[in-house]
């Protein structure tokens, strides 16, 4: 196994047990309670964005564009903890910015699906094709869902996740 088939394997593993851990921390928000999973997700998710910056690239790519946002909104989590347990407003931003974290490792995952998985890369070749938009679409729906139902949890409760 080469170096780099090793290092997408870490990486890849990162990501999806952030996605995992990821699940129970937006359901938490959504009612209004902590998790426990909150600070392991926050780092797998900033060390998967931190590894995608070391594979082979030549240039921007859009992945480099999606990291740098994914580790903004991840700092965005973490002011929100320091300043959330006085500020409403910090607490939604918070739970909002940990939502965007999920929805960043399943839009990745989902594009990375459509590139790798020969079913669903033949009904979207080069991505931009309806089944992905679709796909993409419904997820990004499901997230902004989520998203308000957990800013309005937040704010409400006062809980920090």
């Amino acid at each position: 196994m080469s170096i780099l088939t090793a290092f997408t394997l870490f990486h890849t593993a990162l990501s999806l047990v952030a996605i995992v851990l990821g699940i129970p921390v937006v359901a938490a928000l959504t009612r209004g309670a902590p998790s426990a999973f909150t600070k392991s997700f926050i780092l797998l998710a900033a060390l998967t964005s931190i590894t995608g910056f070391f594979f082979p690239f030549k240039g921007v790519t859009p992945a480099i564009v999606v990291g740098v946002i994914a580790l903004i909104v991840l700092a965005l989590v973490l002011i929100g903890g320091k300043r959330g347990a006085v500020s409403g407003g910090w607490r939604v931003t918070r739970s909002a910015s940990l939502v965007a974290s999920l929805w960043f490792l399943v839009f990745v995952a989902i594009a990375q699906s459509f590139a790798k998985i020969p079913a669903l890369h033949a009904l979207a070749p080069t991505q931009k094709e309806p089944p992905f938009g679709v796909a993409q679409l419904v997820v990004l729906a499901g997230f902004v869902v989520l998203g308000v139902a957990a800013g309005r949890k937040s704010r409400r409760s006062g809980a920090l996740a």
